[in-house]
């Protein structure tokens, strides 16, 4: 596939994940305290899905592990918000099952290569490891969330998840610097200035 449709599909993750991230912020702003709207998960969602399909075409093991470990507590956040059983019945099933069957699909036609993902000679194993490392960090926000919203019940994106949020994403933005990947910089770049900024908001809502 020609590199140019690759890194579309990247940027255009990017651009809804940058876009969840501004309407959260647009919104809390307004308010004076972190809000979560219902539109946070869905743009979070689609846009997740698309990166992991950028993750696949660029053989990068970090970035499908991300997504891979996220997808379905968009979904979940959906179902506390009350706005997943609003969808059709068959987009519904669509959703949950088209990552599986996508990744059926590639190892039963050897369009998946572990070697690929392994060994790509473009990431040495230094360099995997520490994709991967700040790509669980970066998950484990969302586990942190998860977690913190079932005890709520409701879904809330406390502190934690902000905190998560920024080392994880200078992390990343570190790999992407190295690893030279626009697409990862680019997100991580705005995002770190929104998670500073959640971070202020939810300081001065404590005080």
């Amino acid at each position: 596939m020609q590199s140019w449709i690759i890194y579309s599909i990247g940027f255009l993750a990017q651009i809804l994940f940058s876009g969840r991230l501004l309407v959260q912020w647009a919104l809390s702003e307004k308010v004076k305290k972190v809000v979560t709207p219902s539109l946070f998960w869905q743009m979070s969602l689609i846009a997740s899905f698309l990166l992991f399909v950028y993750g696949y075409l660029r053989d990068d093991f970090a970035i499908m592990l991300g997504q891979a470990l996220t997808y379905y507590i968009y979904i979940r956040n959906l179902q506390l918000q009350g706005k997943w059983k609003k969808t059709p019945k068959g987009i519904r099933l669509f959703i949950l099952i088209f990552p599986l069957l996508i990744v059926i699909y590639a190892f039963n036609n050897n369009k998946i290569d572990i070697d690929n993902l392994f060994k790509n000679e473009a990431i040495p194993l230094w360099l995997l490891i520490l994709g991967s490392v700040a790509q669980l960090i970066f998950t484990l926000r969302f586990i942190y969330q998860w977690i913190y919203s079932e005890k709520h019940k409701k879904s809330v994106l406390p502190f934690g998840f902000w905190l998560l949020s920024l080392i994880g994403s200078l992390l990343i933005l570190s790999y992407a610097i190295i690893r030279r990947d626009p697409v990862l910089f680019i997100g991580h770049i705005f995002g770190s200035i929104v998670y500073i900024r959640n971070l202020i908001l939810l300081k001065k809502d404590d005080d």
